[in-house]
């Protein structure tokens, strides 16, 4: 069934405040929830925050006092609607198990995303950082088991696998090599501003979450691993956030987000297992779509054109969770030893990414490496959660030594 929501009107926005009693919600179950619940949860904090973050930053370039007092209002609900979303994340979850879901997230998400890409040259971009956020499961995997001296498949289930993707220590690359070509507004379908928008936020998040949490381990290598993720993550935030066309107007992005928030609701809605959760994403939804209207209305005002000229007619098929393990391993088998150099990607390592690998390495193994070297010592192998048989790549853990 289609679904448009401009032409669908939502709840007003002076019946949205919720109060205390309505905004703490139960969290779910850590032992017995869907994973995918959880990663739904985890993707819709990460586009709650983007979306109020991106008000503020419109509010301090705005001199019109009506469309910031019009931007606070709205943004004080998305904030509520964050807190309820995030605060559906149990306290019981310590920082690696939440890290593990976060990475989840990136790996089944982007892949997700990379299938259904019409753009090549975006699609190019999922498939190039969806191998390395695989990684980057893999090695936290490694150091939760070191740690907490559990398994990762208590959190990631069977729907997501744990091997090794593209090592980590070749994702430091110089930052010019991160920045990519941006899709043409005007020309670019509308599902590939959806996609760029999601994975941006859903990257940007996962920055954020590295840059405060880090320092909370006692461990010298948990330290150590996400300093150095937390590195790489704001490499991948440069690296989808330069797809954005920087031609659109304050008024298109501020379209594109509210849409983009009833693109991702409603989906979820539509898939989601869990029935408190499920109300939790339509409600969401229908304060969304009068969101949607507002911003709609603004750009009508002050841009002087329909919103229907840069938005869908209808929502796109819905955005799904669920295993993409064959896609990544092909992946794996064909796009493994990939790199960047300037907006495009090269096999062979250049000058540039060889100096920046100098650098930053200095002459050592990095965090990531030397945190699979300790789980060998302490349990006489690597962590891995194989469901479909060896890694592609049979020579990659000898390369990883080498």
């Amino acid at each position: 069934m289609t679904f448009n929501p401009l032409e669908q009107r939502g709840i007003p926005l002076d019946r949205q405040l919720r109060n205390w009693r309505e905004l703490d919600v139960e969290p779910i179950d850590p032992n017995h929830a869907d994973p995918y619940t959880r990663c739904r949860i985890i993707t819709m904090n990460g586009i709650e925050v983007e979306a109020i973050m991106f008000s503020h930053h419109f509010a301090r370039v705005c001199p019109d006092m009506d469309v910031k007092r019009q931007l606070a209002e709205v943004r004080y609900i998305e904030q509520q609607q964050q807190k309820t979303v995030n605060w559906l994340l149990p306290g019981l979850s310590s920082v690696l198990e939440t890290t593990i879901a976060y990475e989840q997230v990136a790996v089944d998400l982007t892949a997700w995303v990379a299938r259904m890409e019409p753009d090549p040259y975006l699609k190019q971009a999922y498939q190039f950082g969806v191998l390395e956020d695989f990684d980057h499961l893999y090695r936290y995997s490694n150091l939760y088991e070191m740690i907490e001296h559990r398994k990762a498949e208590k959190i990631v289930d069977q729907v997501t696998e744990v091997i090794p993707g593209r090592p980590t220590k070749y994702h430091h690359r110089h930052p010019a090599d991160n920045v990519r070509d941006p899709y043409d507004k005007d020309r670019a379908n509308p599902l590939s501003k959806l996609h760029a928008l999601t994975i941006m936020s859903a990257e940007q998040q996962t920055m954020n979450f590295y840059m405060n949490v880090g320092p909370q381990y006692m461990e010298p290598i948990a330290r150590q691993l996400y300093q150095e993720i937390g590195l790489i993550e704001e490499e991948h935030v440069t690296h989808y956030e330069s797809l954005v066309d920087p031609g659109e107007t304050w008024w298109e992005r501020l379209v594109n987000h509210e849409y983009n928030e009833c693109y991702l609701y409603h989906s979820f809605m539509q898939q989601e297992s869990d029935p408190k959760v499920k109300a939790i994403w339509e409600l969401h939804l229908n304060m969304e779509l009068e969101h949607l209207h507002i911003a709609c209305d603004l750009m009508r005002r002050h841009d002087g054109r329909e919103p229907e000229e840069v938005l869908a007619p209808e929502l796109p098929n819905v955005l799904t969770f669920e295993p993409n393990k064959g896609y990544i391993r092909e992946l794996l088998a064909t796009q493994l030893d990939l790199t960047t150099l300037g907006a495009g990607y090269v096999r062979e390592a250049h000058e540039r990414f060889e100096r920046m690998q100098e650098q930053i390495h200095g002459g050592e193994e990095p965090p990531s490496e030397r945190v699979i070297d300790r789980h060998r010592e302490m349990f006489g192998g690597e962590y891995r959660l194989s469901t479909e048989g060896e890694h592609p790549d049979a020579s990659l853990r000898e390369r990883q030594r080498a």
